[in-house]
């Protein structure tokens, strides 16, 4: 017999529930046997069938409209329920009472908001904030390394462009590849393998005694450290529940102004000293020992990255909700000092996002048992969804604006240790004139090449200034940080691009070192706060599964803007000085408008 029946459900509060089911073959003495009955999972309920005709008289009709599925029906926006379990299939079933609040279940972001906000976010932030800020810290070295390194690695303009850009090429591949492993392993695991990685190459390269190994190590520094940005932002960002996470993006932001400033003081403080060892065989000076300091900060993070747990986002994206519900429990019971039994929820409920990427990942490991196969199945998987509407628009959005944003970022912050340089020194030899950045820069091109001496010597006065400069961008996070879920991802995001490409056209027009000075802080306050917008946007923009492929790929096209940017100032700024400023500009202007085309992500929920 064929037709639907329904059951009455008797909950612990004696409330009645009535739910007409679908069904096939129904034999009224035998209901075991029908499946959607068998798998519903209501606490400590009675389950007593009806035949058809005779539906429960005590029902409240608003409620049976709620509930009442049409028989041979299908409800596509179902969520499973897991209690904790890794076997999907045994502990699952369809909630009765979608769109009612129980407090023992919750998805994801009720799950994260149950466990509080207090030490376990704060140790998290200033873990993954260390991560950062070496990160930018073995970025930004480079730039006062340089003026140092010329006579020792015999550079020229544009050998000292290649070195910025091989950075940023190891870091365009090392990208795309860590992000897509970390999709595919876990957060945590590449974090770790990233960290040590960075920091080897980093000692590797400090004794490197000519230019080409020196790029070599360069490069293995860069692909390591490609990784660290798309993968950190990933991991963050699933701790943090929709109410504080554009502004604990914005602080964490903050940390790579912090190691700017880091680098900046300790390059002041080591570069210009007479240390190290100098014989005609070997040699490691200042600038070799500030390079091995700025080593330091990631063996830390290596270390504390044991001790910090994997994303439950990422495991339930993949299934493994007991670890993910283990981990929730951990998280309460730092936050808030009770014992980690009494965390409210006990069941998980996984949202649509998180089912299909199961269904993806099951498909893939039917076909490919073995795990490594898989886990390329999985990266070939994420990449071609990225280019699939409608995630496709967002991916294309994305490589634009971040291509564009670090032209402007790396291709004038890079530089500004070497023009603070070139002001100097051509105020020691014309004090008191005015001049303007090309005719500085034609001064200084021209003594280098009629000059046999090669002179490593910096002023004090170059590392003071580009300290306070960088340092502009302390005030430029805190308002990031206070007002990013006021106002707005968008907001800061074309204020700072449209700002900053004013004050990038303007340098053209300054005709002194002070002038230079202060364009160049306002330049580093502004842009530093877009970064902190742009950071935000693109790291809620992609569905979990795909999210680190996805930053990834967008920081491979900012690696791609910042070797363009490097090399093109490089070439540009000795050979038609005017137009670096205008491309630069142009390009921040144009890239930043385009986020008005994304999706607002202020206080949603992470898909």
């Amino acid at each position: 017999m064929d037709g639907s029946t329904n059951a009455i459900l008797f909950g612990p509060s004696s409330k009645i529930l009535w739910i007409k089911l679908d069904w096939i073959g129904l034999d009224e003495e035998e209901p075991r046997k029908v499946p959607l009955l068998k798998n519903l999972a209501v606490s400590e309920a009675k389950t007593r069938l009806l035949p058809p005709d005779k539906p429960p008289q005590t029902a409240p009709t608003n409620l049976l409209s709620s509930l009442t599925p049409r028989p041979n029906s299908t409800q596509p926006d179902q969520r499973r329920m897991v209690e904790g379990s890794n076997d999907l299939k045994s502990k699952t079933s369809i909630d009765p009472e979608k769109g009612v609040t129980i407090s023992d279940k919750a998805d994801f972001e009720s799950a994260i908001e149950h466990t509080g906000y207090g030490l376990f976010h704060y140790i998290l932030l200033a873990v993954c904030g260390l991560v950062s800020t070496a990160e930018e810290m073995d970025v930004i070295s480079m730039s006062f390394i340089l003026p140092s390194a010329e006579c020792d690695l015999d550079l020229t303009t544009q050998n000292k462009g290649w070195l910025n850009s091989i950075i940023f090429i190891g870091m365009m591949v090392g990208a795309y590849a860590w992000g897509s492993v970390a999709d595919a392993l876990g957060r945590k695991k590449v974090l770790i393998v990233i960290s040590f990685m960075n920091a080897l190459c980093i000692v590797a390269s400090s004794f490197s005694q000519s230019y080409e190994m020196f790029m070599l190590f360069r490069f293995l520094n860069g692909a390591a450290l490609g990784g660290s940005g798309p993968v950190i932002w990933s991991y963050f960002a699933e701790f943090q529940p929709k109410s504080k996470r554009g502004s604990m993006l914005s602080f964490m932001a903050a940390f790579w102004t912090l190691g700017n400033l880091f680098v900046a003081g300790l390059a002041w403080l080591i570069i210009p000293a007479d240390i190290g060892i100098n014989t005609p065989f070997f040699v490691y000076n200042s600038w070799r020992i500030f390079l091995l300091i700025c080593a330091v900060p990631s063996f830390v993070v290596a270390g504390l990255l044991f001790f910090l747990p994997e994303s439950p986002k990422f495991l339930l994206s993949r299934g493994r909700t007991d670890e993910a519900m283990e981990i929730f429990r951990k998280i309460y019971k730092l936050n808030t000092g009770k014992d980690k039994n009494l965390y409210p929820v006990k069941q998980l409920i996984l949202e649509d996002d998180d089912l299909k990427a199961l269904k993806a990942i099951e498909a893939n490991e039917t076909v490919n048992e073995n795990k490594y196969m898989s886990m390329i199945a999985d990266i070939i998987e994420n990449s071609k969804q990225l280019f699939v509407s409608p995630i496709l628009k967002f991916t294309i959005i994305s490589i634009t604006i971040n291509f564009t944003f670090h032209i402007g970022y790396y291709g004038l912050m890079m530089w500004f240790p070497e023009l603070f340089n070139r002001f100097d020194e051509y105020d020691r030899h014309h004090p008191g004139e005015t001049a303007g950045v090309c005719q500085v820069t034609d001064f200084v091109v021209n003594l280098e090449k009629y000059s046999d001496k090669c002179s490593d010597t910096i002023e004090s006065a170059v590392f003071m200034e580009s300290l306070v400069s960088l340092a502009a961008a302390i005030p430029a996070n805190i308002i990031a940080v206070l007002g990013m879920d006021r106002l707005g991802r968008k907001f800061f995001l074309v204020f700072s691009t449209v700002t900053s490409g004013i004050c990038s056209a303007t340098m053209y027009l300054v005709i002194n070192k002070t002038q230079n000075f202060v364009v160049s802080a306002v330049f580093s306050g502004v842009i530093s706060c877009g970064n902190a917008a742009l950071d935000c946007l693109i790291t809620e923009i992609f569905p979990t599964n795909l999210r680190a492929t996805g930053i990834a790929i967008s920081m491979v096209a900012a690696r791609l803007g910042g070797i363009i940017g490097n090399i093109v100032i490089a070439t540009l700024l000795d050979m038609y000085c005017p137009a670096p400023t205008f491309i630069v500009a142009a390009l921040l202007i144009g890239g930043g408008l385009l986020c008005l085309f994304l999706p607002n992500t202020t206080k949603t929920p992470l898909s």
